[in-house]
């Protein structure tokens, strides 16, 4: 849980795939494989996200017209073991930078707080930390402000890179990211009957808290990357449209 960057910034990048092997091993002269990634298939592990968002899509809207302090509301976990942890976390933007407040809380507690019982501290991974607590009543705050609910899964296997001393510094590479609504408060590692957002694109994104690496600035110059959007949540929706992001029975695209 202390892997978390409460702040930092992130800019992202779509490429192909033969452009994504040579980021690879330029990324590799200053960053270490990201832990999670070591010994796996193709250096990827893959994520799993259960956006909430209210009937109206409010939290789509304010990324779509590009409001300057916008938040998302998530689920983030990474296999379907039943020990394994879940991350509450509200990621907001405010201007160009990326603020987190994340509780991990114990899988088999997740659908009893969606439905609206007060979190207890008997309920997180780490029950004496008070600011996963506070994190976990702030989601409910604005779940209960904003009346979401669970409304798209997202799948996706990530690359990851970092610095050796700490992840102050990250570079990741997405690939395969997949999207369904889902309703249901139970997480999903299945992805059937999901669509491919990006197709066979790479979303790249260059993560840094504090100041902004120069040798970032070389790789996005000797690759030829543009800086663009890649919100995994909106951009899902934008190609299959409101109505099917708010009715789980539409799976079927």
């Amino acid at each position: 849980m202390s892997r978390m960057q409460e702040q930092r910034y992130e800019l992202k990048y779509w490429i192909d795939e033969a452009t994504a092997l040579r980021v690879r091993e330029y990324v590799q002269q200053y960053l270490v494989t990201d832990p999670f990634s070591v010994g796996r298939p193709n250096l990827s592990y893959p994520v799993h996200s259960l956006y909430l968002d209210s009937e109206s899509l409010e939290t789509y809207w304010h990324t779509v017209n590009g409001n300057k302090n916008r938040f998302k509301l998530r689920l983030r976990y990474y296999d379907d073991r039943p020990n394994s942890p879940v991350f509450f976390e509200i990621k907001r933007r405010l201007n160009n930078i990326i603020l987190k407040e994340r509780a991990c809380v114990k899988k088999k507690h997740v659908a009893e707080i969606l439905a609206g019982h007060l979190a207890e501290r008997d309920q997180l991974l780490s029950p004496n930390s008070d600011s996963d607590f506070f994190a976990i009543l702030h989601f409910q705050e604005l779940v209960t402000k904003l009346a979401a609910r669970p409304m798209l899964h997202i799948a996706y296997m990530r690359e990851a890179y970092e610095k050796e001393s700490d992840n102050s510094v990250r570079v990741t590479m997405d690939r395969q990211v997949f999207s369904a609504p889902h309703s249901s408060p139970e997480p999903t590692i299945s992805t059937e009957n999901h669509f491919n957002v990006f197709g066979d694109t790479v979303i790249l994104e260059l993560k840094f808290t504090d100041r902004f690496p120069l040798w970032f600035n070389d790789l996005v110059q000797t690759f030829s990357c543009t800086l663009t959007g890649a919100a995994k949540y909106a951009f899902g929706i934008e190609q299959k449209g409101a109505d099917w992001a708010r009715s789980p029975l539409q799976r079927q695209v």
